[in-house]
């Protein structure tokens, strides 16, 4: 994947899909369950989690995806360690 600048207005949702996908994995959550636990479908929430698609959402599905893992809404937008 292409870096995205800080200052792309995709790079937000870029760090909430892979902090989402890492407090999934935590939580030992597979895509499937984790989508029937949030009432969304698979494909959204792979598109979320996927680094190359640029997939928008609200605040209210952050919201409430936050709620079905137990976490707080300020641990998805916490700095990625890009490194790898």
């Amino acid at each position: 994947m292409k870096k995205l600048d800080k200052k792309d207005e995709y790079y937000v949702y870029y760090l909430v899909g892979q902090n989402l996908r890492k407090q999934r994995k935590l939580k030992h959550l597979t895509v499937a369950k984790f989508s029937q636990m949030c009432n969304y479908s698979e494909g959204f929430i792979m598109n979320i989690e996927s680094p190359n698609y640029k997939q928008t959402y609200s605040l209210g599905t952050i919201w409430h995806f936050c709620n079905v893992l137990g976490i707080d809404i300020k641990v998805l937008f916490d700095p990625i360690d890009e490194k790898k």
